[in-house]
């Protein structure tokens, strides 16, 4: 992960991307860069609380351990209720 200046404001627009109809982006040659990202590399986005800033970063292989193992647990919430339920969210 890259490090973030001290500075309690510090803030730099490093490179911008948009999304498609489909939410997808692309992610900048600078940002790929930076992150030492390759084609099928997975990526992480985690949010930093209290800010609510989203932090994104090349996940690790234990990251996609973990999440493997919990995809498992969350059945619960796949139902056509739930879709019903939360698709105007």
């Amino acid at each position: 992960m890259r490090k973030v200046s001290s500075t309690a404001n510090a803030k730099s627009a490093v490179a911008k991307s948009r999304l498609t109809k489909k939410y997808q982006a692309t992610i900048p040659a600078l940002v790929r860069k930076q992150l030492g990202l390759k084609p099928g590399d997975a990526i992480m986005f985690e949010e930093s609380k209290p800010t609510g800033t989203i932090i994104l970063r090349r996940a690790e292989p234990l990251d996609l351990e973990y999440l493997e193992a919990l995809e498992h647990t969350l059945s619960e919430w796949d139902s056509e209720n739930d879709d019903h339920s939360y698709r105007d969210l």
